[in-house]
């Protein structure tokens, strides 16, 4: 039965049929519950603050579910502004010490815990895909993309290194040293439940700074586990403390942004939400690194591979059901190859898969919540109002659930369609047709973010004339996946400030500081 599934699964004109099947799929597989190898890395009901694993003051808890099924994954602490309090006494009262560890120690530290993460990543994936709904094969990713950042700074912390500078003045030497910055605050989404908080918390520890990390609501489990694991780890207590909560989220982050003890503020996540923290912060004059919301553009040009611009752009849009700050938003495509690309796209759009996210048949999983959804939903119509259409997919699928949606290709689109100009962070491809270079560079900038760009073209130098013109913070060429630990993430305009991973990352957890010695030009007395 299931060979003449798939086969049915991928016939180009089998689209109702693969709801169908689809639904067949996630029916099983939501019957199961995830079992984890060690059980004890599923906390429930407590945070972890000074080394200890604490419940909110008030007794209260929030509850977490799986987006797939509807079905309860577990409660978790609803904090409030006191017990963040407690946890950044904490790091605080660990910093004095932690910042005099030696670089070569931390590294070890975060070696240890990178160690654990892989020896543990198969449990963490499936914590990821029970209350994050990606599929599994997706969530094996990710684990292995957040454990990498501990790997790459551990390899950082000790090559932390001031400069030399040579003065003005003939007598006066210049050093320059730096230094960890301090408590830091670190708000991360629920899109990379594992990857989000790593790529912060550990050069965060590379620096020598302690940390206090507001996991999201909607996926805290994840993050209660790292913790767990930093635990075992031998991190020295207060040094990482992770909160919950939902309802308070607002009040935890107030608290976080205002605090005087709280020197730098990282955070992930929309534009608007970002420019509230950072207004929060303004009274303590702290450091911060925002990385926002986003409205990728993605160009094909006439001269491009086809065949690799076709597997780029649904590398970049689908992933993660589109729910991530760098996915192509905008597909623009040039003339003499639109409706080539087109049909290749959509026939591939045609073979996805969804369903439940433990059930390995299946490419494709929910959506986070029905808000996203109906965000979702109101941009396909919005689109087939003025003019686009869908070649494949445009509908809710609620026979697989509420958060549910196909995946879908609209080609015709228009600038004055909503997602030309809104971030749809979902599974919604919208092909727009260009004709010259000088107008797609237009389109592509005409917006107030600038997180992530693509372009597929072979001739050098219109790569270098396109990547330079593009005001985004990072371009990939002729490739849809741009995220490493190696490189910089970051973006302009108002998808924020600061770089995440890379050499550049842990500046951002630190501080110049000048020494200037004076009377050094004199010669020795005899």
């Amino acid at each position: 039965m299931t060979s003449t599934l798939l086969r049915t699964l991928t016939a180009p004109s089998s689209s109702l049929r693969v709801s169908r099947y689809s639904i067949l799929f996630a029916r099983q597989a939501s019957t199961m519950t995830p079992q984890l190898k060690d059980p004890s890395l599923f906390k429930q009901n407590v945070c972890y603050v000074n080394g200890e694993w604490v419940a909110a003051k008030s007794g209260k808890t929030f509850e977490v579910h799986d987006p797939s099924t509807g079905d309860l994954v577990g409660t978790a602490p609803e904090f409030t502004s006191q017990d963040t309090e407690s946890a950044i006494r904490a790091a605080a009262d660990a910093f004095p010490s932690f910042r005099t560890q030696t670089g070569r120690q931390r590294s070890k530290l975060l070696r240890a815990w990178y160690d654990l993460m892989v020896a543990n990543s198969e449990d963490i994936a499936k914590l990821i895909t029970w209350e994050n709904g990606k599929p599994l094969a997706d969530a094996k990713g990710e684990a292995t993309y957040a454990a990498n950042f501990f790997e790459w700074f551990s390899e950082e912390a000790p090559r932390i290194y001031g400069d030399t500078i040579n003065s003005s003045v003939p007598a006066n030497r210049i050093l320059t040293y730096k230094e960890p910055i301090g408590v830091c605050g670190l708000i991360t989404p629920w899109n990379f439940p594992a990857a989000m908080i790593t790529r912060k918390v550990a050069p965060a520890l590379a620096a020598g700074c302690t940390v206090v990390c507001k996991a999201p609501g909607e996926t805290p489990f994840t993050a209660l586990a790292l913790a767990e694991l930093a635990h075992r780890a031998g991190i020295p207590k207060g040094v990482v403390n992770v909160v919950t909560a939902l309802d308070n989220t607002p009040e935890v982050g107030e608290t976080l942004t205002t605090s005087d003890t709280v020197r730098k503020v990282s955070f992930t996540g929309s534009t608007n939400v970002g420019k509230l923290l950072m207004k929060q912060s303004s009274g303590s004059l702290k450091k911060l690194s925002m990385e926002l919301g986003g409205n990728a553009p993605l160009i094909v040009f006439d001269d491009a591979d086809l065949e690799t611009a076709v597997t780029g752009a649904i590398a970049s849009k689908f992933r993660s059901s589109g729910q991530t700050c760098v996915c192509a938003n905008r597909i623009y495509v040039q003339s003499g190859i639109y409706d080539q690309f087109v049909q290749r796209f959509t026939e591939k759009v045609k073979g996805f898969k969804v369903g439940n996210g433990f059930d390995e048949n299946n490419t494709h999983g929910p959506l986070i919540h029905g808000r996203a959804v109906s965000k979702v939903d109101q941009h396909v119509r919005d689109a087939e109002k003025k003019g686009g259409k869908v070649l494949v997919g445009g509908q809710k699928l609620p026979d697989l659930g509420d958060n549910f949606f196909q995946p879908t290709v609209i080609r015709d689109m228009t600038g004055d369609m909503a997602i030309a100009s809104e971030e749809t962070f979902g599974p919604v491809a919208g092909l727009f047709p260009f004709r010259t270079e000088e107008e797609v560079i237009k389109l592509a900038n005409q917006t107030e973010v600038g997180l992530a760009g693509y372009f597929f073209a072979q001739n050098m130098e219109r790569v270098y004339r396109v990547a330079e013109a593009l005001d985004v913070g990072m371009i990939g060429v002729n490739t849809g996946i741009i995220s490493d630990p190696a490189s910089p993430f970051g973006g302009v305009k108002h998808s924020g400030f600061g770089r995440e991973g890379s050499k550049y990352g842990i500046e951002e957890y630190q501080v110049v500081k000048t020494f200037t010695f004076g009377g050094m030009g004199k010669p020795l007395q005899s």
